[in-house]
């Protein structure tokens, strides 16, 4: 694994124009179980019986706001209850080395933020818990913790309305100004694009990947196993993010290569 990672701080280096696109895993690492596969919250089924993609989807807030928040709830409480992690840490270091390192990320945790990744080079694709706002006013109200301690679904202070997350529920459409920014950046081009703890199939995982290689450049996965994405990267990185990464940074900014 070692020769793997000095590959990838040597590709690094060399770039100027670095995508890091981070998943599930990277946030696994933190204890926040992942809401879908082996190990995750729900096992793929709710208590109710219905698909876990039912249950977290736009229709089912309208149509029943108190279910679909039962399970926004569990999500809301595990992001508050664990924190980031040097993954995390470590890809915001390295976008302080590399001021054209963007971060693309399907979390909804805002751990990136947390950890000190800067907000114009973050792109959260599938959005982010907090804050709040009100469907019928559109009022914010930050108090998310406070809300997840009180009756659900929770209520607009303002006008009685149904509030919810900032976040793409199944079923929705991902968000215009983040897909803009996305692509405006991929027309630029990227250098380097690593995939870290995802395995995820969607085209605006897969297409920045596949347009690096098609340039000429360098393409990695971080991640223990192998996933669908393994065979569309130029090295697969076995190994968890926590672990990988610090280290990966660390010879990049002892050796002081970067541009």
């Amino acid at each position: 694994m070692e020769q793997a990672i000095i590959r990838v701080a040597q590709a690094i280096a060399q770039a100027e124009r670095i995508l890091v696109i981070s998943g599930a895993g990277l946030s696994a690492d933190s204890g926040l179980p992942t809401y879908r596969g082996l190990g995750g919250l729900y096992n793929g089924h709710t208590a109710e019986g219905l698909p876990i993609e039912v249950a977290l989807s736009g229709p089912m807030l309208q149509r029943d706001p108190a279910l679909c928040w039962k399970y926004l709830a569990e999500l809301g409480q595990a992001c508050l209850g664990a924190t980031f992690n040097a993954g995390h840490v470590a890809i915001a270091e390295l976008q302080r080395l590399k001021p054209q390192c963007w971060v693309l990320t399907q979390n909804i945790d805002g751990y990136h933020r947390a950890a000190g990744s800067p907000p114009e080079r973050l792109i959260e694709i599938h959005g982010e818990l907090a804050p709040l706002y009100c469907q019928s006013c559109g009022a914010e109200d930050p108090q998310l913790a406070e809300h997840l301690s009180r009756p659900l679904p929770p209520k607009c202070a303002q006008c009685g309305g149904i509030l919810r997350p900032p976040v793409v529920l199944f079923e929705e459409m991902l968000p215009e100004a983040a897909i803009a920014r996305l692509y405006a950046e991929l027309r630029k081009g990227f250098e380097v694009v690593l995939s870290v703890g995802t395995s995820a199939s969607f085209p605006y995982i897969v297409e920045p990947l596949l347009r690096a290689r098609q340039a000429g450049g360098f393409t990695a996965e971080i991640n223990p196993a192998r996933t669908d994405l393994s065979a569309a990267v130029d090295l697969h990185v076995q190994g968890r993010a926590l672990d990988v990464l610090p280290e990966l940074v660390g010879h990049i900014s002892s050796h002081r290569i970067c541009k």
